[in-house]
């Protein structure tokens, strides 16, 4: 399927993130996202609003690598709950949140986009954050090798 850019979308006029790794038709972006280390979306790099408007060859591309990313944050940072969420409300360009979660976190159990529920834990975000180097390093080299 072709696809093509919106005029106006904060998701085909920028990355949505620092980019970790591109696989031609998504790609991987650290989201900066206060008090939520470990937060990821695979952004699907043409402009379509919705999962129906790829092809069967294109969902299963983007859903390995949103598969590839969970697996890789449960294996290197061993949160309570990954969180996936595909919701497009607010910037209908398909992206999923790949969101690792933890029983400290501000807004555990609830979505990140909930009220606050305690105060955050800079030590433990820190120790999350120390490992995002060597999590991103895999996560490229299994995408790639993937694509390749």
């Amino acid at each position: 399927m072709t696809h093509g850019r919106a005029a106006v979308c904060p998701l085909c006029d920028g990355p949505g993130g620092r980019v970790i790794v591109e696989g031609g038709q998504w790609r991987v972006v650290h989201a900066a996202e206060d008090g939520f280390p470990g937060f990821y979306r695979v952004v699907w790099n043409d402009h379509v609003a919705e999962w129906s408007d790829l092809g069967a060859e294109e969902r299963a591309s983007c859903m390995d690598a949103v598969t590839e990313v969970e697996r890789l944050m449960r294996a290197m940072l061993a949160p309570t709950k990954i969180n996936l969420a595909a919701l497009g409300n607010m910037v209908p360009h398909l992206h999923w949140h790949v969101i690792a979660r933890f029983d400290w976190d501000t807004r555990f159990p609830a979505p990140v986009w909930a009220a606050p529920q305690r105060e955050r834990d800079p030590s433990r975000e820190a120790a999350v954050e120390a490992q995002l180097p060597g999590l991103e390093r895999a996560i490229v080299q299994t995408l790639n090798k993937r694509n390749s």
